[in-house]
């Protein structure tokens, strides 16, 4: 597999709409950095948000997720408590190649402030908004700016297509928008 360097994420995200909205370089005037890098793409997380509460001493069961574990926000701002978690989204909608497979990883800024993103890899032909984790793993409230820089993706092209693809097994993530909870 080789990484995809801007002129082809450039090229795919003009010609096949892989990444919308697209920004061109790197847009950072006091914000966290954002857009089009070297080899991958700096995503924004949108301004919703759930963030994780243990109001109702819920018991986290990927099998059986309870939506009431999350309290719901749209700001500009999310505080995410001490040892705790959010979800959002990605500002920019995501439509995956057949011959590509795209990994994520948080960006160093927030890294350094003990915030971890995680996502799980974006599997060929699949499309959507990028359901985001930040866990703050810090003994202190964390914040997340809406609408700047989240994590990078890197785009990882395949030696040929991949014979069954995350759209061809109708995947249950496949096109969702919004923060989207687990499902089974």
């Amino acid at each position: 597999m080789a990484i995809l360097s801007d002129i082809s994420i450039r090229e795919l995200a003009r010609s096949q709409g892989m990444i919308e909205p697209f920004v061109e370089g790197q847009k950072r005037d006091g914000v966290i950095s954002y857009g089009l890098s070297s080899y991958g793409y700096d995503a924004r997380v949108a301004d919703e948000f759930k963030i994780f509460t243990n109001v109702d001493s819920a018991v986290v069961d990927p099998k059986n997720f309870s939506s009431n574990s999350f309290v719901d926000r749209k700001t500009d701002v999310c505080v995410i408590p001490p040892n705790s978690f959010a979800l959002a989204r990605t500002v920019e909608y995501f439509r995956i190649p057949r011959d590509v497979l795209v990994i994520c990883l948080g960006k160093s800024t927030y890294a350094r402030c003990g915030i971890i993103v995680n996502v799980t890899p974006l599997e060929p032909e699949w499309e959507g908004h990028v359901t985001l984790e930040f866990s703050n793993t810090t003994p202190l409230p964390a914040k997340i700016y809406a609408n700047e820089g989240a994590c990078q993706f890197l785009f990882l092209k395949g030696d040929k297509p991949c014979e069954v693809s995350y759209g061809d097994r109708s995947g249950k993530y496949m096109g969702q928008t919004g923060v989207t909870l687990p499902k089974l």
